[in-house]
């Protein structure tokens, strides 16, 4: 039976560029007249998906139902074999990923904008995933966004919308589509992977004095969250909250971070949990907090590499082949891979860098100071894998520790006690004057170029500590195995006991510039625990007003303050 295809004139739209994490605008952007179009269509320009198979989801954000149809229009006029969508739309990025490897697709395409809030008003995101389930590399990328620029047509089948409520087998046109459960092949791969009887003994014989709290901020992992915590493990329905995936994150700014999961936060030290986490809109980040005890990213990630060979089934078994970090994030986990004899990689920013390594067989273990922690098990940073790992470590913690609850506070201190602390923090300044943002950029490439800042030293007005500068650079980066090179992908200043400031223009809002200020510090374990268990703000308050003050930050994004601190 053949179908109609049907040709649709348009023109291109400007800055139609694929992001480290796919195209990113404000849904308006999108609803203009043929701009989703487009860039669907620049997608199946760009990458052969004839007679081959693509996976479908997204983390149910308005304007997706729409534009999965426009998908299946475009995809099936294209010459796509069969479609496996997730129910209503639906695929957290990470099971998006173990279904594209599960069931060998040859491409995915996600709909999300990650962490950004979501609604009429608000961001909307087109992410092409390649066939070994991770993010498009940039030579993919980039050929997409050169199609954006010439497009002068796209091609349509028009039929009926296919009911994405019923999971079961159906036609689009000439094309097959599969409409599957989002989260039954997510939870098979977790079983496969943590000591879930472990973890379930633990949690049951210790239901008063180890209470679990799971917040889905109302982004696509509740569902996942429910059956993992309720169903499989046995905790009581009041473990999770704001379950519910909604087109508008419930008004919420999906980010599991302390400013905007504070009703996380609140609950955790009002009800006294023990173990509070949450993950984002589209499920690849997490956030773990304890009460009174918050995991930064870093840390977390330098903790499961520590553990995971004796701890997790998925590691004893085929053993750790790397571990590795994205540049901004904190060292704490290169000295876990010391210890243990490890290869530790620095990568920029983008997921898509660990995915190389980890095809090549030389990474098993990474994270990057943004909360995205994840293993070679998929090919994105995985949230609920990271809360189980946890979960994991702490259950095998405990089986060690009979007559001692070890919880989140303790893990931490015993970490510190062995490698020393890396204090760390994230300064986020969110839409900013994108003129501003690019002169702090520029004044500090200054600095790089004429070495005006190599050896100056700047002192703190209110704690008296005393800086001095070792050397001002940007991080460029030459992949091991494919040999491609990033270049400018932060600017880093570093001082003579070792610590750091790094500045990053971020490529994930939607509109304005966000500019990111890193802060790290590192403290020996010899210090003692009075100087090692300090609170963060604490341990960097000098080095902040250094980096503040050599910068001149405030000047140049005129913001007093930052938008979120981390």
């Amino acid at each position: 039976m053949s179908f109609q295809v049907k040709e649709v004139k348009t023109k291109p739209y400007d800055g139609q560029k694929p992001g480290t994490s796919g195209l990113r605008k404000r849904v308006k952007v999108f609803q203009q007249e043929h701009y989703t179009e487009n860039f669907v269509q620049a997608i199946f320009d760009a990458v052969d998906l004839k007679g081959k198979t693509l996976v479908i989801g997204g983390d149910g954000r308005y304007f997706s139902p729409e534009t999965v149809q426009t998908i299946l229009k475009i995809g099936s006029a294209s010459g796509v074999a069969k479609f496996i969508i997730g129910k209503d739309g639906i695929l957290s990025t990470p099971a998006a990923s173990n279904i594209i490897r599960k069931y060998k697709a040859d491409g995915g395409i996600l709909l999300t904008a990650s962490h950004n809030p979501g609604g009429p008003n608000a961001d909307f995101g087109i992410k092409y995933n390649v066939s070994n389930g991770g993010p498009a590399p940039e030579s993919v990328t980039n050929k997409i966004f050169e199609k954006t620029k010439s497009i002068s047509s796209y091609k349509v089948i028009e039929l009926p919308p296919v009911d994405l409520s019923k999971k079961g087998f159906t036609t689009y046109g000439p094309s097959n589509v599969e409409i599957v459960d989002s989260v039954s092949d997510y939870l098979q791969l977790l079983e496969s992977i943590f000591d879930f009887p472990l973890i379930k003994n633990f949690l049951q014989s210790h239901t008063d004095s180890f209470k679990v709290l799971f917040d889905g901020m109302h982004g696509v992992t509740g569902p996942y969250g429910r059956a993992i915590f309720v169903e499989a493990l046995g905790l009581p329905e009041s473990s999770v909250q704001n379950a519910q995936p909604l087109p508008d994150f419930g008004g919420g700014h999906p980010d599991p971070n302390l400013t905007y999961a504070h009703e996380l936060v609140e609950r955790v030290e009002r009800e006294g949990i023990h173990f509070g986490a949450a993950s984002d809109g589209d499920g690849d980040r997490n956030m773990i907090y304890g009460k009174g005890a918050f995991v930064t990213p870093s840390d977390s990630v330098a903790i499961i590499a520590d553990w995971a060979a004796e701890a997790i089934p998925y590691f004893k078994k085929g053993g750790i082949k790397g571990l590795a970090r994205s540049m901004p994030t904190s060292a704490q986990i290169d000295k876990v891979a010391k210890k243990k004899g490890l290869e530790c990689h620095v990568v920029p920013t983008g997921w898509k860098f660990f995915g190389n390594l980890m095809d090549a067989g030389r990474l098993s273990i990474c994270g990057e100071e943004s909360f995205g922690t994840g293993s070679d098990h998929i090919r994105e940073k995985d949230g609920v894998w990271a809360i189980v790992a946890w979960l994991n470590i702490l259950a095998y913690a405990n089986k060690q520790s009979p007559n001692q609850l070890v919880g989140i506070k303790e893990l931490l201190e015993k970490h510190y006690a062995v490698y020393g602390r890396s204090f760390f923090s994230r300064y986020d300044y969110e839409e900013v004057s994108a003129v501003g943002a690019q002169s702090l950029v520029d004044a500090i490439n200054v600095h790089i170029s004429t070495g005006s800042l190599a050896s100056t030293s700047h002192v703190s007005k209110s704690t008296g500590q005393k800086f001095t500068v070792a050397d001002v650079s940007n991080f460029d980066y030459t992949d091991p195995i494919d040999g491609s090179v990033s270049r400018n992908q932060g600017q880093i200043i570093t001082f003579d006991d070792g610590s750091r400031v790094v500045f990053r223009l971020s490529g994930t809002g939607s509109q304005g510039a966000t500019v990111r200020m890193y802060v790290e510090r590192y403290v020996p374990a010899e210090a003692g625990p009075a100087e090692l268990n300090k609170d963060t703000q604490e341990g960097l308050k000098g080095l902040i007003e250094v980096a503040l003050q050599i910068s001149n930050l405030p000047e140049f994004l005129g913001r007093d303050k930052p938008t979120v601190i981390t």
